[in-house]
């Protein structure tokens, strides 16, 4: 996977680590207030934020509403860690495949 060079070398970062980290410190809501407002379980919410569960496309809905910036953030955040850390586990099973020609 190419991906972008300026990433290169960091650790891909989890949705959850980035709502954890970053996002919910600056709302100064408690956690069970904010998953009131997106109409999910406390429990949900922990296991996103503990990258226990992925974000999925119903939640990224919800994420991409609450915080005014769309569904496709949060998708591609997700993306992009499953596949970062992903192809590293897979790398000798793909050095295997053989591509075809177009």
């Amino acid at each position: 996977m190419a991906g972008n060079p300026l990433l290169k070398g960091l650790a891909p970062m989890h949705p959850g680590e980035f709502l954890r980290d970053i996002t919910l410190p600056a709302l100064d809501l408690p956690k069970a207030e904010i998953a009131r407002r997106l109409g999910i379980s406390r429990q949900t919410l922990y296991d996103i934020l503990d990258q226990k569960q992925p974000v999925t496309p119903a939640m990224a809905l919800r994420l991409g509403k609450f915080f005014g910036n769309g569904p496709d953030f949060w998708l591609n955040l997700q993306r992009e860690y499953e596949l970062r850390t992903l192809e590293p586990k897979m790398a000798e099973e793909l050095a295997a495949i053989e591509p075809v020609a177009a």
